[in-house]
């Protein structure tokens, strides 16, 4: 499916992955894009800054209600055709911590709720949507969800948000299949260490670090690169039910 001319959603919006899917979508004709984001986040000033094409809708991707109304949002400039689904949070748990005792539940619960949780609640609602379009190029809808390299070697106190984004990359395949008679894809990208709003809070030190342990290119990922898969992934109509790491081959370590 062309992106000239669709009209798209992109959950976590207002910055980092999602801000630069939402850039790229415009840069290349999209007739509107929705960004979603929390109340509290910078969503509206974003969407005022990428042009009149772009738009904001302030809602918790948990919230059935409140991902209701972002697609009427989205679906008063036509019908909804693109989804990318990059809202999402970490929270570090350890099973055990320093002073001997259990993980937090609460926080474990939370974690995955955002982002396992909140993906499945995100993809449903729009997927109906979809599933009412006319087929264009073949589709009536494509999505692509976000995972993380964490699905597949989760590091020590990543453990709530590594469950999360293990479960994102089991609903693909599922969901790609359940949608299929719709003809609506579903695809995911797992992201490794990229430059993010996250990892801007940690040191240089760190940063270098981070980028030392990709074997090539050595750096951290840029937004742009990912914006760059989630536009091929709408354009290429035999992508389908496949999670697709963009890590430049790490493989983290335990810690």
């Amino acid at each position: 499916m062309e992106v000239n001319g669709v009209c798209a959603v992109v959950t976590g919006g207002a910055s980092g992955l999602g801000l630069a899917t939402a850039r790229r979508l415009l840069d290349q004709g999209a007739a509107s894009v929705t960004l979603v984001d929390l109340p509290g986040s910078d969503g509206e000033a974003v969407a005022a800054s990428l042009g009149d094409r772009a738009r904001f809708a302030a809602a918790d991707v948990c919230d059935t209600g409140q991902v209701e109304a972002a697609l009427d949002t989205a679906t008063r400039a036509g019908a909804l055709r693109v989804l990318v689904h990059c809202a999402g949070r970490g929270g570090p748990v350890r099973l055990v911590d320093r002073e001997g005792r259990p993980g937090s539940l609460d926080t474990y619960r939370t974690v995955v709720e955002i982002n396992l949780v909140g993906t499945f609640n995100v993809l449903r609602l729009t997927a109906a949507r979809m599933a009412t379009n006319e087929p264009l190029d073949g589709d009536r809808g494509v999505c692509v969800l976000t995972a993380s390299v964490a699905a597949y070697e989760g590091q020590i106190g990543q453990i709530p948000y590594a469950s999360a984004k293990a479960g994102i990359a089991g609903m693909t395949l599922v969901a790609a299949r359940d949608l299929a008679s719709r003809a609506i894809r579903v695809c995911t990208i797992a992201p490794g260490t990229f430059d993010t709003p996250l990892l801007a809070r940690l040191s240089e030190d760190v940063r270098g670090s981070l980028a030392k342990t990709v074997p090539h290119p050595s750096r951290l990922g840029q937004p742009a690169e990912f914006a760059r898969l989630a536009t091929a992934v709408i354009d290429n109509g035999m992508l389908n039910g496949e999670t697709i790491r963009l890590d430049g081959a790490i493989r983290m370590a335990p810690r």
